[in-house]
């Protein structure tokens, strides 16, 4: 189905349509480890973990390899797929908001959607066309080619995203975005092991006051919060997509207390976690 792949040396990206012939492969687990792009025309319905979004226009969603994508309903027109690994494009070394870690894929809000306003769908079209157009030349220098055009994407999304989700707070200059951003991918590294501000506040050399006091002047959530949030995130997804009992999931998240560990699941959800499991799989 598909020929639109770049695969050397470990390194991988690929493009493919969105349409019903591509729609059980994207639900499946096949892409599951890779770095994902999505384009997607309006009206179509995705759920990416326990959060469904609409597109009310055409829209990009980026999604990492720990979450679960799933297309709910197709787009009267189809859309387009790309996926990646850190082979292939990742810029840890300057930890960049480009990189295959930035804003887009880890931020505060755990918002996988960017919306593609009018005037910048065009720019956005050309890429990808571009980036097909590579896949069919196969020329010595595709793979760097590829890596730019997706680059482009990235930035240009990056812009977009921080505009619809950070406008208020990059338009203060007393506000510091980068400390929510390196304070998001903490968490994301070490959520299972580091469970209090204080951790986080260590690790990145600042009182935990000031980075709750830096969250409240960013009209952000708190830092408690955004941790809490991101452990419960971690049980839901064990509690649905494995066997795993409430008991073990409590120790894989870093809890020695299982009973604990079901009062804040409880607090957070509402739900026992059985009965958040029975309930989801209904």
């Amino acid at each position: 189905m598909m020929n639109n792949i770049f695969d050397v040396s470990l390194k991988t990206i690929g493009l493919m349509p969105v349409s019903n012939d591509s729609l059980e492969m994207i639900n499946s687990d096949t892409y599951k480890s890779y770095i994902k792009i999505m384009y997607l025309p309006k009206g179509c319905k995705i759920k990416v973990d326990f959060s469904v979004y609409h597109t009310e226009g055409p829209a990009l969603f980026f999604v990492s390899p720990n979450q679960v994508l799933r297309i709910e309903n197709l787009c009267a027109e189809s859309g387009s797929f790309i996926f990646y690994n850190r082979d292939f494009y990742c810029i840890q070394i300057h930890d960049e908001e480009v990189a295959c870690d930035g804003l887009l894929y880890n931020n505060i809000h755990n918002m996988p959607m960017t919306a593609v306003p009018e005037q910048e769908a065009a720019f956005i079209n050309y890429l990808f066309t571009q980036i097909e157009s590579e896949f069919k030349l196969k020329d010595s220098s595709q793979e760097e080619m590829l890596r730019t055009y997706l680059k482009q994407l990235l930035i240009k999304s990056t812009r977009l995203w921080k505009q619809q989700h950070l406008d208020g707070v990059l338009a203060d200059q007393n506000n510091d975005p980068e400390s929510f951003r390196r304070f998001t991918q903490l968490v994301e590294a070490y959520y299972k092991q580091k469970h209090t501000v204080a951790d986080y506040a260590d690790l990145m050399l600042v009182a935990p006051k000031t980075l709750t006091h830096k969250f409240k002047r960013m009209n952000l959530p708190q830092p408690n919060e955004v941790i809490k949030n991101r452990i419960i995130l971690e049980a839901k997804r064990l509690l649905v997509h494995t066997a795993m009992t409430a008991k073990e999931i409590a120790y894989e998240l870093g809890y020695d207390d299982p009973a604990y560990f079901s009062r804040l699941f409880f607090i957070k959800t509402g739900d026992s976690p059985s009965g958040f499991r029975t309930k989801y799989l209904v």
